[in-house]
């Protein structure tokens, strides 16, 4: 990322140093990024994207047969459900969440990267659109690609079944393990893993808030999840809505009216904190 500095270290790929690497040479090496909010671009289709993406990747000479890349974008949008016009879209324009995910793996499966960063690709999806992801993500594992996949919710991989477990916190990994460890923290949550590493979460500040100039101030001393959830209510065109609380974790979860197709577009907020949950309403 621009705004950060490796001071020390390596990132390898097949013994070459990344990090010494532009990002265009990073693509052609194997590596694909697939964003948390990925970005719009008027007035260049997919299917000049990907294929202008795939000619980068080949020698010098060489050219993509249109037959095959044609043959491989039909399969691929068939596999991941997508409208079948996506070829003559705008990049991500007027998408809805879920479809841009989707276009996100879209890519991933034609370019075939030996490695991928999966960046929340289940932010926004609904149920179906999450198992249609994870299972094309699923799909791939092989000798020949691997993938660093970010998520906060377990849901994720009850689709994308992973070999290894990275527990992240304030910046560092505290615990490393298999799908053991995953399922540990589904049934029991994170305090057993902060009480063995000494991690004690900042105390909530109770103070009054006030959210847009239709909401009300309210002195939050105890969670009130009707309150935190018709904030929300109250600025966007919610279809619904659930907020809930487990071992000391909140969970706000929204559900809107997709910006095209039949997708709805779902957006979650996680804290252990309520009080940074209702400051980003």
């Amino acid at each position: 990322h621009y705004k950060y500095e490796v001071t020390k270290g390596q990132i390898l790929l097949d013994g070459e140093d990344v990090l010494s690497m532009s990002v265009d040479e990073r693509s052609r090496k194997g590596l694909f990024l697939a964003m948390q909010y990925p970005s719009e671009i008027e007035g260049v289709t997919n299917s000049e994207f990907i294929k202008t993406a795939m000619q980068a990747r080949l020698e010098e000479g060489q050219r993509i047969s249109l037959f095959k890349f044609i043959k491989a974008l039909e399969g691929a949008t068939s596999e991941l459900k997508m409208n079948p016009d996506l070829p003559h879209r705008y990049v991500n324009v007027g998408f809805s969440g879920g479809e841009k995910k989707r276009n996100e793996i879209l890519q991933l499966k034609i370019l075939k990267p030996k490695f991928a960063i999966l960046d929340e690709i289940d932010s926004g999806l609904d149920v179906d659109a999450l198992r249609i992801v994870g299972e094309n993500v699923n799909d791939m594992k092989s000798e020949n690609f691997g993938a660093l996949v970010i998520t906060h919710y377990e849901r994720l991989l009850d689709y994308i079944k992973p070999d290894f477990t990275h527990v992240l916190m304030n910046g560092k990994v505290v615990r490393s393990g298999g799908i053991e460890l995953m399922e540990k923290i589904d049934q029991e949550g994170y305090d057993w893993l902060k009480e063995e590493l000494g991690i004690v979460d900042e105390p909530a500040k109770v103070k009054a808030v006030s959210i847009g100039s239709c909401a009300v101030k309210k002195t939050l001393g105890k969670y009130d999840m009707n309150y935190v959830t018709d904030v929300y209510s109250k600025h966007r065109n919610v279809e619904s809505k659930s907020l809930t609380e487990s071992k000391g974790r909140f969970e706000l979860e929204i559900w809107v009216p997709g910006s095209g197709g039949d997708d709805r577009e779902r957006f979650i907020m996680a804290s252990n904190n309520l009080q940074d949950i209702i400051d980003k309403a």
